[in-house]
């Protein structure tokens, strides 16, 4: 199998792809913030939520639905910021992962990968990771 990276190139790939990886897994998942309410064990992320109240018009009082999942809408996410952080977080986390995808092949296909492409590809992941840092 020919490669057109070096050891370090082939490190810096699959670094690259584990730390891509723990990215989109940690963007999809709703533990960011942990804490109680209603006496229930809450969460939630930039898009998902686990244990949250809801009002029951019915009985006039609030209930804790305990189950997990997205907001029904993009509007639905409680602020303009976590709506921003989903959008930089999720731009960041494919970035990532384009650029991780590109090294990994690198290792299989020689020519794929010159310098310039390396240097390019580097700093597409500082950007991605100052995406995800909310630096950026």
């Amino acid at each position: 199998m020919a490669s057109s990276l070096t050891c370090a190139g082939v490190v810096w790939a699959f670094l690259s792809f584990l730390c891509a990886a723990a990215s989109c897994v940690g963007f999809f998942m709703p533990y960011w913030l942990l804490g109680s309410q209603l006496e229930k064990s809450v969460s939630f992320g930039t898009f998902r939520r686990c244990s949250y109240p809801v009002r029951d018009e019915s009985r006039q009082t609030t209930v804790m639905v305990e189950q997990c999942g997205r907001y029904a809408s993009f509007q639905a996410i409680p602020s303009a910021e976590w709506r921003i952080c989903t959008v930089v977080t999720g731009l960041g986390c494919g970035l990532l992962l384009l650029v991780a995808l590109t090294a990994l092949m690198g290792c299989c296909v020689s020519e794929l990968i010159s310098r310039t492409v390396g240097r390019v590809a580097g700093g597409i992941q500082f950007l991605g990771g100052k995406c995800l840092c909310g630096e950026g």
